[in-house]
């Protein structure tokens, strides 16, 4: 399942490093930030909880840029 979230990212850097750490996280088959468009596609693993994955998604991206918002 693919589900698309409206991102605040600072810079085309910080969303590439928060794509990265995105893709890394535990129920997570792909992902793509866009810094232009500010949003997140993520495609879950079979089976996961989209809330449950993005709660860790947004607790890794919050490691990489402290200010960051995800809503979801």
């Amino acid at each position: 399942m693919k589900k698309t979230y409206k991102i605040e990212v600072d810079c085309a850097n910080c969303a590439n490093l928060m794509e990265e750490t995105t893709r890394k996280t535990a129920g997570v088959a792909d992902a793509t930030v866009n810094f232009m468009t500010q949003k997140m596609i993520v495609e879950f693993e079979e089976g996961k909880e989209p809330k449950e994955v993005m709660k860790a998604v947004f607790k890794a991206c919050r490691k990489v840029e402290p200010d960051c918002e995800i809503e979801f």
